[in-house]
């Protein structure tokens, strides 16, 4: 009995607060209903409705705009190349138009040893091609077609290109068409490799299967960003492409319509990476530096005096990064412009002067 006038009473002290919370709740609406509900004007919800439509996410959803600017200014190549044993191989590869004059950029490695190369345009026309010339070091090569109605791709900026942007790899894989993949850009700069003799690439996850070496890397806009090269496949690394940015592509082109071939700068030296100690880095300033291990004969460097054993530390006030990049430093330099290289000889820093000789014409 006692038990169960306890359980009355802890019902009671539940129940009856409870009960009068919903009295308190029915009579707030009965007698004021405009208190329990916002008003939202029809203004206010086609505002939201617009600005969801026209947020930026939005219009990534699908990239079928980029792709119609882009994809016409693609195209399938197909060659017949001279091989060992004087037989002749099929081949295929994809390559970008740039210009309106028939200008077609792709892969050295897509037309070498071609005794015939055919262009495959989006518009089903097809035309034989003419090489006007390649740039082995960084496996480009210029093709020329006598076409009209030609489209030019738009061309992007490669230096603002950021680690997580998306992109898009046109070209011609495994020779079934014309055909788009997706991915991200995921490193760019990239070097070191040793797949070309000068490295710069950008690295992405969308997929370059063979025969779309030579296609289109473009951004969510359209723009060309870079030719798509090659991929590594196996040992662990399926899945990751390379491509060369838009803005080294221009350089060469515009050298080799220019000059008949592709400008850069050299010194004619060989030279080793090497760490400092830190006792050494806090003396001299500097913990990177190259050490020159040849010097070739009558070359711009022999000739400024520069000699075996000599420690460079800066090149044009720049510290040395990595050996690619100091490459480039010095092939970016046209010929016959000096190159300043701060050196430590014997334990003293000097200031050299080297007149960058052409190399193209290196010996």
């Amino acid at each position: 009995m006692h038990k169960t006038k306890k359980l009355f009473e802890i019902m009671k002290y539940i129940i009856q607060p409870a009960f009068v919370g919903i009295i308190v709740a029915i009579l707030m609406i009965l007698v004021f209903p405009n208190a329990m509900r916002q008003s939202v004007s029809k203004d206010t919800i086609d505002a939201l409705i617009e600005d969801n439509i026209s947020h930026p996410l939005a219009s990534k959803i699908s990239f079928s705009n980029a792709v119609s600017a882009a994809a016409p200014s693609v195209v399938n190549i197909y060659t017949l190349k001279d091989e060992k044993n004087n037989y002749l191989k099929t081949s295929l590869g994809s390559g970008v138009i740039m210009s309106n004059d028939g200008i077609i950029v792709t892969n050295f490695h897509v037309i070498k040893n071609a005794v015939q190369i055919k262009i495959l345009l989006y518009d089903g026309r097809e035309s034989p091609a003419e090489i006007i010339d390649w740039d082995r070091e960084l496996d480009l090569a210029i093709l020329k077609v006598n076409l009209d109605d030609l489209k030019p791709i738009s061309l992007g900026h490669p230096d603002s290109a950021k680690v997580g942007d998306i992109v898009l790899a046109i070209g011609n894989p495994r020779g079934i068409g014309q055909a788009v993949t997706q991915g991200i850009i995921s490193a760019v700069g990239i070097n070191g490799l040793r797949l070309n003799t000068l490295e710069n690439f950008i690295q992405t996850d969308a997929a370059i299967n063979e025969g779309s070496s030579g296609g289109a890397l473009i951004d969510v806009n359209g723009n060309l960003l870079g030719i798509n090269t090659l991929s590594l496949n196996g040992n662990g690394a399926s899945g990751i492409g390379f491509a060369i940015p838009v803005d080294e592509v221009k350089k060469v082109t515009s050298d080799i319509i220019k000059y008949g071939r592709v400008i850069r700068g050299w010194l004619g030296i060989g030279a080793d990476m090497m760490l400092l100690t830190k006792k050494k880095s806090d003396e001299i300033g500097y913990n990177r530096v190259f050490v020159i291990s040849e010097v070739v004969k009558s070359s711009p460097a022999a000739k400024s005096g520069l000699r075996i054993g000599d420690i460079i530390l800066t090149i044009d006030n720049t510290p040395i990064l990595d050996p690619e990049q100091s490459i480039k430093q010095i092939t970016n330099v046209k010929p016959g412009q000096p190159v300043l290289l701060k050196i430590l000889r014997t334990d003293v820093i000097e200031e050299v002067t080297v007149l960058a000789g052409d190399r193209a014409l290196k010996k």
